[in-house]
């Protein structure tokens, strides 16, 4: 079993770029599952039905969330209403909208997806390392299970990783929007890690949104409202090979990007 993980979409340019781009991941990779984190795709900040459903028209299978899910009034509604969507396990009660854990059949392959948020630097949330234990003594034995952890520090992270080691088949960490180099399969427990997938979105904003803006924020200590950088556009993640026995046997981290794209 692949599954292709793509960092966080931003925005209109990171929408755009990823229709573009995934048909050319798909040739290069041939993934049976397709896994974004889709928490900023609209306007940077939420994630919209309109929007999710464009995701599922591109072709992803499943999207995880984070924090900012919840910035939008009709999270709720989006949940609801669309089983492939996911948010953070550990941020809002289980009787919520929603579900952080899904098990996902298709043409006889199962996999089981857990969306869980960290806690430093981060609104507050529940234990991520006790969700998780919660969590997996509940799958089935055998069944392959991935995991958005969408944190903030390194630290948090990296702690994250060796605490599921052996237990899940990859734990890929979304939230920073900054690609990390540190992709590999943790010793003894076959489980793929990266602390950071990166972002699917302008190359040369920061972190998806417009410089100046950003800049402007750093040097007066305030901003105006923050809008999407134009492209050209990125794709940073990693593909994940899995085995029979459930756990992975090999990572590859990619980054695809465009050159400019006048409209």
């Amino acid at each position: 079993m692949k599954i292709l993980f793509a960092g966080d979409i931003y925005g209109k340019t990171g929408r755009d770029t990823f229709k573009r781009q995934l048909p050319i991941l798909r040739q290069r990779y041939e993934p049976d599952w397709v896994i974004v984190n889709g928490e900023n795709v609209t306007a940077g900040n939420g994630l919209s039905a309109k929007h999710a459903r464009f995701l599922k028209d591109c072709g992803v299978d499943i999207i995880t969330t984070g924090n900012h899910i919840f910035s939008r009034i009709d999270w709720p509604e989006v949940l609801q209403k669309h089983e492939y969507v996911l948010r953070p396990h550990n941020m809002i009660a289980e009787s919520a909208a929603g579900s952080g854990c899904r098990v996902f059949n298709r043409n006889g392959l199962a996999l089981a997806v857990i969306n869980l948020a960290g806690r430093v630097f981060m609104e507050g949330a529940q234990c991520p390392f006790l969700a998780f234990d919660q969590i997996i003594s509940g799958l089935p034995t055998g069944l392959p299970v991935v995991v958005d952890f969408h944190a903030e520090a390194t630290s948090e992270k990296q702690a994250f990783f060796w605490h599921v080691n052996g237990r899940a088949a990859a734990a890929v960490a979304t939230h920073t929007h900054v690609q990390t180099s540190d992709e590999r399969i943790l010793p003894g427990g076959k489980t793929a890690v990266i602390t950071d997938l990166g972002m699917t979105g302008a190359l040369n904003g920061i972190i998806g949104v417009d410089r100046d803006t950003v800049v402007g924020r750093f040097i007066t200590g305030y901003s105006e409202k923050f809008l999407c950088a134009p492209g050209p556009g990125k794709v940073e993640g990693v593909v994940v090979e899995i085995g029979s026995e459930g756990f992975a046997t090999s990572i590859e981290r990619f980054r695809l990007v465009e050159e400019f794209l006048s409209d």
